[in-house]
């Protein structure tokens, strides 16, 4: 017995001597990182330049304009229809600022942020002419086996330019070394001039039952409607994604993509992607 202690006591000295030797992820631990995480706790600031991309949707944006040209009319409902105008898009170099605040737990970052972003040439202009597209009158009186249609004919434009937005947004990301990886989203304003127009013609044409056929304008909707509006403020959604990098002590450069999507305008729809490079200082 004495024996087999001594033996299983040199065995244990031998075992624990080359556990020593083993590297330190062998042995259950791993090495402390060469590069320590950054602090990001804190307020923060910078300036940002970037381009933006928009697409305005204007199928829709005289739509309101015929429904008062054709008001209470058997026109109203298909006018409504018709496709006048279509999608533009439009691209501009933007610049502006931001304020932020972070929060660090351990390597997650969470915080918050307002972005203002300002452009000088993001504008969409379109303008489009339908007709005649001819239209049934099947409840006029007419003479025993005729029939009616009305031709009508639409000319329209509308231009739609971004001037401006700001956005308030929820972040959360992971503390890697130097970078900083994140997601954002949350709410945007954007400031926009829309604009649109719509000029409406009708004829009326009655075929008659031998064959014949008259064809008269209808004046009472021979019109122009506009519509405008000047720094129209509007609501949209945004999301994104972004990397920032600790130059040195509190000095950081961002890239980021963002998308933003505007409540409709004047029966006008946008969209918008942005790419953006930034300098910021974490006080």
């Amino acid at each position: 017995m004495r024996r087999f202690l001594l033996v299983a006591m040199m065995l244990g000295a031998v075992t624990g001597a080359q556990a020593a030797d083993m590297p330190d992820f062998l042995r259950g631990s791993l090495p402390a990182s060469s590069a320590p995480t950054r602090n990001w706790d804190g307020w923060y600031a910078g300036g940002q330049v970037g381009q933006t991309w928009i697409n305005t949707d204007f199928g829709g944006s005289v739509a309101s304009l015929t429904n008062s040209i054709f008001r209470n009319t058997t026109l109203q409902g298909p006018t409504s229809q018709f496709n006048l105008l279509g999608r533009v898009n439009a691209q501009s170099s933007g610049f502006g600022a931001f304020v932020g605040r972070n929060y660090q737990f351990d390597d997650a970052v969470v915080g918050v942020e307002a972005n203002y972003t300002y452009w000088s040439g993001l504008t969409t202009t379109t303008s489009g002419s339908l007709g005649p597209i001819q239209v049934a009158q099947p409840n006029l009186v007419l003479p025993a086996g005729a029939t009616a249609a009305d031709g009508v004919t639409l000319n329209g434009s509308a231009s739609l330019k971004l001037k401006d937005e700001i956005t308030f947004r929820g972040r959360a990301g992971w503390a890697t070394g130097d970078f900083l990886p994140y997601a954002f989203g949350g709410l945007a304003v954007g400031r926009m001039d829309v604009s649109r127009t719509v000029t409406s013609s009708v004829n009326r044409t009655i075929n008659f039952a031998d064959g014949t056929s008259t064809t008269f304008a209808l004046p009472q909707f021979a019109q122009t409607a506009t519509d405008a509006k000047t720094d129209a403020y509007v609501a949209a959604w945004t999301a994104g994604l972004g990397l920032e990098y600790m130059l040195w002590n509190c000095v950081f450069v961002r890239g980021e993509w963002e998308y933003v999507k505007f409540s409709p305008v004047k029966n006008t729809a946008v969209t918008q992607n942005s790419v953006r490079a930034a300098i910021g200082y974490k006080f």
